[in-house]
């Protein structure tokens, strides 16, 4: 495990942007090779037999591509102290991610550092002349392997400026909680060199016994509180003590099926919402009982995710088996039972399977779904009747708040 992908890999992996056709059939053999045709690609569109879907790297300032041993469900980034919105190239970044091994005695959790990561906008145009000095250089990956007990269903990270402390779900029902502080400061700190199989948890959730779960998230307003969520409909918290962890007796109980995802308020120390595939959404104060304070029916299937706005607390969206993601303002009588979303976006085309908002602009989202889609959305867009009277009729049917897909075909042999 650990290596970057050749950019111009092997013909049967490729994050795509546009269709190449190759119709050569009735050619003269003398003739000389037609140049291949090229056209954008839209999802859902049928390929042609002799269509590939190949990159377009004008369309990204940097794209890179990495294999592991194993695959991952999960994976979180790791504060490095670079600071925000950073755009110097070469850029560099740590991230952890929990393996779904064959058995569960071969799992790992993979401590990455991905550096000399330089821009490929123009790795197509081999004559550039504005190419930055080091454009060539090959990225550089490095990795720590810590063993885990079973398949990672989730990894998050713990937001502290200096140390780096991760929780996992593990397939086995247990969440871990792992400082790897030590294995991270040795891909940069001279001498500091440690064995990843001597890195075992520091403290580990046994209450949700045998259950699995997904729902797993840290407060970002108090250090070191954690919530977890399984498919018994059991969400229980975990606070920080003075040299450990502890973890409540009575869970919080509403659900009436699995506890799809969890997200802290990003200002309110004891609020936190969840999502169910019951289709809820609920409200939390963990000052009160154990039941929730809000709920409403959020999605007609599953709820799979949900995500806080950290820069607008009063905003949140939801993606659902559906593919159906929303907005909600918090505000407008949420819980009641009129309750509706502010806005609601039907582009995937198979469950959502992650969603998030911007750090620092609160009108900037990522969404990805199970229909090997990534796609970024700017809400702050309204249509333009007047505009849209210009565009091409193949694209009149693109939201006008979706401002870019990420698509990747999977072949499988």
């Amino acid at each position: 495990m650990g290596e970057f992908e050749d950019p111009y890999g092997d013909d049967n992996e490729s994050d795509e942007e546009i269709v190449e056709t190759n119709d050569d059939e009735g050619m003269d053999i003398d003739d000389e090779e037609e140049e291949a045709k090229h056209e954008t690609y839209m999802p859902g569109k049928e390929m042609g037999e002799n269509e590939v879907l190949v990159v377009d790297n004008t369309a990204y300032e940097m794209l890179h591509s990495m294999n592991v041993e194993w695959p991952c469900l999960s994976f979180d980034f790791l504060n490095d102290n670079l600071g925000i919105n950073r755009t110097n190239f070469p850029m560099t970044a740590y991230l952890v991610a929990g393996s779904q091994a064959e058995e569960q005695k071969n799992n790992q959790l993979y401590i990455l550092k991905m550096s000399q990561m330089n821009k490929t906008k123009y790795d197509d145009d081999f004559e550039d002349d504005n190419s930055d000095d080091g454009l060539d250089d090959d990225p550089i990956l490095e990795y720590k392997s810590v063993p885990h007990q079973g398949g990672i269903n989730r990894v998050r990270v713990m937001p502290h400026p200096e140390s780096h402390i991760v929780a996992t779900w593990s397939e086995t029902g247990n969440v871990n909680i792992f400082d790897i502080t030590s294995a991270v400061k040795s891909f940069d700190v001279p001498g500091v060199i440690i064995n990843p199989k001597s890195i075992k948890p520091m403290y580990t959730v046994k209450s949700h016994g045998r259950a699995e779960g997904f729902a797993l998230d840290w407060s970002k307003a108090e250090t070191g509180r954690l919530l977890s969520g399984d498919i018994n409909k059991h969400i229980y918290l975990t606070n920080p003590t003075e040299s450990s962890f502890k973890t409540d007796i009575q869970p919080f109980t509403g659900h009436q099926s699995s506890v799809e995802d969890l997200q802290w308020s990003p200002k309110e120390k004891c609020v936190f919402a969840s999502c169910s595939a019951d289709q809820t959404i609920k409200i939390w104060d963990t000052r009160a009982s154990k039941r929730h304070q809000l709920s409403v029916r959020a999605h007609e299937t599953d709820v799979n995710v949900i995500h806080w706005n950290q820069t607008t607390d009063f905003l949140m969206a939801s993606g659902a088996d559906d593919g159906v993601f929303k907005i909600w303002d918090l505000r407008q009588n949420f819980g009641s039972n009129n309750t509706t979303a502010v806005a609601s976006f039907k582009w995937h085309t198979a469950p959502i399977t992650s969603i998030e908002f911007h750090p620092q602009d609160s009108s900037m989202l990522a969404v990805s779904g199970a229909d090997n889609q990534l796609t970024l959305w700017d809400l702050s867009v309204e249509r333009d009747v007047e505009e849209e009277k210009g565009i091409n009729s193949d694209v009149q049917d693109i939201p006008p708040q979706l401002m870019f897909i990420h698509q990747v075909c999977i072949f499988f042999s």
